[in-house]
């Protein structure tokens, strides 16, 4: 294939992605999925679930549009997200990736 990222990369084909982006945004917890397949949940250095999607990776695949703002379910309920769509060449959504902001948990209110 020559595009870098596609709609059916597994796990292990993000987790190099996933980790360099974890560096750049200073150890936020990130998120990462194929179109087609679960992905990986990265925090402490480390990819810490390898079947992972939350409701704003799904409707960052869903609309082809950045999404932020508060989950109200799952592993980072409570917690500000923002999540963008992964495009190819040809403008199609083939993946989303997210930054899970932890400036602003409950603990620090």
């Amino acid at each position: 294939m020559d595009e870098l990222f596609n709609p059916d990369m597994g796990p292990e084909d993000l987790e190099p992605f996933g980790l360099a982006l974890y560096g750049v945004v200073e150890n936020f917890p990130v998120t990462m999925r194929s179109k087609n397949k679960r992905g990986i949940r990265i925090e402490n250095d480390k990819v810490i679930d390898r079947n992972y999607s939350g409701p704003f990776l799904e409707k960052a695949l869903e609309t082809g549009q950045i999404q932020s703002g508060i989950p109200e379910s799952g592993t980072y309920a409570g917690i500000p997200v923002v999540v963008s769509p992964i495009f190819d060449r040809k403008g199609e959504v083939v993946g989303a990736v997210g930054v899970v902001d932890l400036r602003h948990t409950s603990e620090d209110s």
